[in-house]
């Protein structure tokens, strides 16, 4: 296949585009559409190197020791000049995704902007602790700590919020004086390129941010992971690949952190408001096509209720939208691609196999022929499940979940936290105190409270079991992103 120039994603290494080369690549691909959208230069393991030293160089020129309020300057600048080039990002997303313009503006680009400029501002403000020490004799010694950037970040990013989460893990890399080499997923390619000619334009010096493409074994990923030269990872995506990124690093303990998979609970009271846990069940179930880590795939709803919660998804399911990116009126966009969705469909027959009632879903839309070549499902919602099923206990990914009656509080609390991931819950009441109480218990990294998705950014965020290691968000990040020199004089 002959491509021009402008038609290939290419790697971004020591502050300048590499020429592809036409034997080492893959195709990007529309999921809304299956036309290609541009051709990719997968990295070898020569190209990763390179990019490895040259961040390395980068600390060893001077950007380790840049001051904090130039970075924070230009993590601003770069806010800005995202902004200026708004629908150019939305418009990259969207082809990779094939997401609604709609979730691309308000969301994936929006909160890029907001990545950066919240840890400029989290950079500029954060202090240390420093603790006057007596000695014997009447003297004291002073303790006090000074933070060092971490080194070089291999930061991996998933498919679902590809921009999004590149920026929640390089803003604050950056901010704190790293230098990274940048991995996006091979299904997503084009924000994180798109980011090099921003961050280029706004003055980053050469080989702070480098961007290498290609899949993960035997490719740009684990030439990556595998690299002497990487002093810390940073990874969101499947819980497999994070184990295996780990047992990679572990012989030269360089420290990681993982936000993994999800197989994540709501729990719906009978003295909710139902149209209001409505509204936030059809956002947790269905957003981004069921593709976020943080998706409600289990619904459990006291049984006073649970005819009309049932009624009312099964209604607010049937009234999304499939439909082209580009349109506004778009709801649900389609799964990433042709294999994921082959996934998702085997999660449907396991599901009917395991006995489950399909509400609503459980097929492929037809679309029109202009969509025809999409990765479109049906939103699906199940009843007849229990926890010992498969479709209950393995993340899925996709706009589905199983609805599952509860008697009591208690009850729910187990069925809830009878998983092996831990990284979202939440809980739908009017009762404040049953609120704080429940919500407490469920056993992950965030537990939301009549909302979903509602996010601060300073707080900490991440998952326990296999929904991942560490936590990142304001100081979080900052702890992450550096290395703590404590400092004792006796004074």
């Amino acid at each position: 296949m002959t491509t021009s120039r402008e038609a290939w994603i290419r790697n971004y290494v020591d502050g300048g585009f590499v020429d592809p080369d036409p034997e080492r690549s893959f195709e990007n691909l529309d999921p809304a559409t299956g036309r290609l959208v541009a051709r990719v230069h997968e990295a070898d393991i020569a190209l990763v190197d390179r990019a490895v030293r040259s961040a390395r160089r980068a600390l060893d020129n001077g950007w380790a020791d840049t001051p904090v309020r130039e970075r924070a300057a230009l993590l601003r600048r770069a806010a800005d000049r995202i902004e200026e080039r708004f629908e150019e990002f939305v418009a990259a997303e969207m082809a990779d995704t094939g997401k609604p313009i709609t979730q691309a503006r308000e969301l994936d680009v929006a909160r890029a902007l907001t990545n950066f400029r919240t840890f400029a501002d989290v950079v500029a403000a954060a202090g240390q602790e420093s603790f006057l020490t007596d000695l014997a004799g009447g003297r004291q010694a002073l303790n006090y700590a000074v933070r060092k950037p971490l080194g070089v970040v291999a930061v991996i990013v998933p498919w679902n919020l590809p921009l999004l989460l590149l920026t929640w893990k390089v803003a604050p890399a950056l901010a704190c004086g790293n230098a990274v080499v940048v991995k996006p997923s091979e299904e997503t390619p084009s924000t994180a390129t798109l980011l090099a000619e921003v961050l280029e334009e706004v003055g980053l010096p050469a080989g702070v941010y480098n961007v290498v493409h290609g899949f993960g074994r035997d490719s740009a990923g684990e030439f990556l992971t595998d690299h002497p030269g990487i002093d810390g990872v940073t990874f969101t995506g499947s819980s497999a690949t994070g184990s295996h990124v780990m047992k990679t690093v572990a012989p030269r303990v360089r420290p990681v952190s993982f936000e993994l998979g999800g197989k994540n609970a709501a729990v719906v009271f009978d003295d909710v408001d139902v149209d209001e846990a409505l509204t936030g069940l059809t956002r947790s179930v269905f957003a981004n096509t069921g593709q976020v880590c943080l998706c409600t795939e289990r619904v459990y709803v006291q049984r006073g209720v649970f005819d009309d919660i049932a009624a009312g998804l099964v209604e607010r399911a049937e009234g999304l939208r499939l439909g082209a990116p580009a349109d506004t009126a778009t709801t649900t966009g389609p799964l990433i691609s042709q294999a994921h969705r082959e996934k998702v469909r085997d999660y449907f027959e396991i599901a009917e196999q395991a006995g489950a009632k399909v509400l609503t879903g459980g097929g492929i839309p037809a679309l029109g022929e202009g969509l025809a070549g999409g990765s479109w499902i049906e939103p699906t919602l199940w009843t007849g499940l229990t926890n010992a099923d498969r479709a209950v206990r393995e993340e899925i990914f996709g706009p589905v979940a199983a609805l599952i009656p509860f008697d009591t509080e208690e009850e729910a609390i187990a069925l809830a936290n009878d998983t092996e991931y831990g990284l979202a819950a939440a809980v739908w009441t009017n009762d404040l105190r049953r609120g704080h109480r429940v919500a407490q218990q469920m056993r992950v990294g965030i537990s939301w409270v009549n909302t979903w998705f509602t996010r601060e950014l300073r707080s900490p965020f991440g998952g326990a079991g296999l929904s991942g290691i560490g936590r990142e968000g304001g100081e979080s990040s900052l702890h992450f992103y550096t290395e703590p020199t404590n400092v004792c004089v006796q004074l």
